[in-house]
């Protein structure tokens, strides 16, 4: 009869585990795309067996932390869209998409490198649909208004964005620069066509609202569980 109560300790141990062994896989990752699951096991301070025992093997663990990543930029997108106003400005929109958006990008900035030759180009296009659907309506309003001067199509404007924010992201994986948010929000502001003196101080005027969710107030957040 006492067994359930027995389980309950050994599952939290196994979860707390898992989470623990999945953190460790992002910053090693960061640091080397190549990093092995016996590498990890040992920043982790686990054994060997605890971290196949989660993760059979590194391919595994790479669609693990893709889950996760899927799960957190949809959480995102759906903070930005609950927090939304119907008349708000499309360039006041977008900054405060990408603000919103960063946090989950900068957390797992390492599957970067490791997309295209780990998980696919069909599997990245599925974490990354939330965001593109989001983004491309962003601009269609906005160039509609006038506010986003690009001659280049909201689906082509969307794509080429993309790509800047995940060599922003992989630069900041690199060490070549950091970035909360801001500077990333102001050069996406700048490249769909908002003047920079007016992109510069949307991306501030958001960033000084109470709740704008920076990366060092996500991490608080985390911290704090």
């Amino acid at each position: 009869m006492t067994k359930p109560a027995a389980r309950e300790p050994q599952r939290r141990n196994s979860r707390s585990n898992r989470a623990r062994i999945l953190a460790v896989a992002r910053n090693e990752l960061g640091f080397s795309p190549d990093t092995t699951l016996e590498e990890i096991a040992r920043a982790a301070g686990v054994v060997r067996r605890t971290v196949y025992g989660h993760f059979p093997g590194r391919q595994a663990l790479l669609e693990a932390l893709a889950d996760e990543a899927a799960g957190a930029l949809r959480d995102a997108v759906g903070t930005f869209t609950a927090a939304g106003a119907p008349d708000e400005p499309a360039e006041r929109a977008l900054a405060r998409f990408v603000l919103t958006t960063w946090p989950v990008g900068d957390r797992y900035r390492m599957l970067i490198a490791l997309a295209r030759r780990d998980l696919g180009v069909e599997r990245v296009s599925e974490i990354l649909s939330p965001t593109r659907t989001a983004v491309n309506a962003i601009l269609e309003r906005g160039q509609a208004a006038g506010v986003f001067r690009s001659p280049v199509p909201a689906p082509a404007l969307s794509a080429a964005l993309e790509c800047l924010t995940l060599s922003l992201l992989e630069s900041v994986n690199t060490g070549a620069w950091k970035d909360d948010g801001r500077a990333t929000a102001i050069t996406t502001l700048i490249a769909a066509g908002v003047p920079a003196a007016r992109a510069e101080a949307e991306v501030l005027a958001l960033v000084a609202q109470r709740g704008t969710p920076t990366t060092e107030q996500a991490a608080d957040a985390e911290a704090r569980g």
